[in-house]
């Protein structure tokens, strides 16, 4: 009797331990599904970008009646000098590291190949064998390998380069006298005499995503903006003179530039091979009209080499941009104890720099009147991106322009118009900003106005 009830008393207190042994198991399941939950949400917060407190800022801007719009913030963005004003800017949203380790440093001190910070190459390092994707993370096109062994017979003394036919076209170069009293009307003839601009769907194929207004955080693009460029595109002259003077430059601002004798004549060659298109011609006959320029072509091909190339201060740093550098290629300038994106308002240059892995495209920013959505047949885009990391909060770009048209038009703003030049480019109603630097082009880019 006494060893039943001792019995008893043994398995009543053995299954208490064992409710104790599940309570204590499920307590332990629990507190470990709370560090996975954790865990999880931290790597989507760095996949996704999202640091805490930004998600109050968007509700206080609310509250605050925070209404900036995108070409107030475009124009802020641009205002690099004390004279231009001051721009704000967002801290990116990602780690910035080490962004220098991306250069290859030359015998000459110089650095180029401004690669993809560590965090982009990481992710790219590791492989995942067992097939599976992380959440939240992009789905990115595969690279493209853009064919550039041509590129480096640009550099040969001009005297040696191969260039295009002259393009005749008569009479349409010359600007009639409603053209020379009517900017718009002069951009609008620069339009039509765009001849190489590319058609969307045939030449190359956008995806403008979802949009979003300028203050909001999330990126809003599940892919890139460009899904393929066709390859005939390097092949045409214009576009690939252009595209290997890309990286002759150092993006960081206030690092002085040194232009070797090779670079300068790829600038050489490149105004020379434009001279040859309808649109520069035209910006040559129509400034000469105007007594701005002088009416011979090689003066002319000078000033635009002046104009674009010549190295000037900007930041505090001499010979450290240009007007080139600045509107076509990007820089990142330091603010503070933040960094931000200015320039880089070129569709080419956007799409060499994503297909490298180095722009992350966010997504396109809500139009001024609504209804009017941005497509794959869009040529004028506003959108915002980030170049290696940094943000870049609002940025305009003609989408599939030749370079020449991009140099004349904003060549022409800069000789005739002033700070706003509304005019109109084929279906787009269009600002082109306009800022001065002295006697150079301190930034040039258009804004929307639909």
């Amino acid at each position: 009797m006494e060893g039943l009830i001792k019995g008893l008393i043994d398995v009543a207190l053995g299954g208490h331990d064992e409710d104790r042994n599940r309570e204590d198991q499920n307590r332990d399941s629990d507190q470990q599904q709370s560090r996975d939950e954790r865990s999880r949400s931290t790597w989507a917060e760095v996949v996704s970008g999202d640091q805490d407190g930004d998600e109050g800022r968007g509700s206080e801007d609310r509250r605050q009646g925070y209404r900036r719009t995108s070409w107030n913030e475009e124009e802020k963005s641009e205002n690099e000098h004390a004279g231009w004003g001051s721009a704000e800017s967002r801290p990116s949203r990602r780690p910035q590291v080490a962004v220098d380790q991306g250069y290859e440093t030359h015998e000459d001190g110089r650095r180029h190949n401004y690669d993809q910070t560590s965090w982009n190459r990481k992710e790219d390092d590791q492989e995942n064998t067992d097939n599976w994707e992380t959440v939240g993370r992009k789905h990115q096109r595969q690279p493209h390998k853009v064919q550039m062994d041509h590129w480096h017979g640009y550099k040969r003394p001009p005297s040696e380069q191969e260039y295009s036919d002259e393009v005749e076209i008569g009479s349409g170069i010359e600007p009639t006298e409603e053209e020379l009293s009517d900017l718009s009307q002069a951009c609008s003839k620069l339009w039509e005499l765009d001849l190489n601009r590319l058609i969307p769907g045939k030449d190359y194929q956008i995806d403008c995503a979802e949009g979003k207004k300028v203050y909001q955080k999330e990126d809003m693009a599940e892919g890139s903006l460009f899904s393929w460029l066709s390859e005939d595109v390097f092949r045409k002259p214009t576009y690939s003179r252009f595209c290997s003077l890309l990286d002759n430059y150092n993006p960081n601002g206030g690092c002085k530039e040194t232009v070797t004798s090779e670079e300068r004549q790829e600038q050489v060659a490149f105004i020379e091979e434009i001279s040859r298109t309808a649109p520069i011609k035209y910006l040559h006959k129509y400034l000469s009209s105007k007594g701005m320029v002088s009416g011979d072509r090689e003066e002319f091909k000078s000033v635009m080499m002046r104009l674009w190339f010549d190295l000037y201060g900007r930041g505090g740093a001499s010979s450290s941009s240009s007007a080139f550098e600045h509107v076509f290629v990007g820089e990142i300038k330091q603010r503070g104890e933040e960094e931000e994106v200015s320039g880089f308002h070129n569709w080419l240059q956007f799409y060499l720099e994503e297909a490298k892995g180095r722009v992350d495209y966010q997504g396109y920013i809500f139009p001024r009147r609504r209804g009017e959505i941005p497509d794959s047949e869009t040529q004028l885009l506003t959108v915002q991106f980030e170049w290696n990391g940094i943000l870049k909060s609002v940025s305009s770009t003609l989408v599939g322009v030749t370079p020449e048209f991009e140099v004349a038009l904003y060549t022409l703003c800069y000789f005739v118009g002033r700070e706003d030049n509304h005019v109109q480019l084929g279906p787009y109603s269009v600002n082109i900003k306009c800022y001065r630097f002295g006697d150079r082009i301190g930034s040039v880019f258009p804004i929307s106005e639909c």
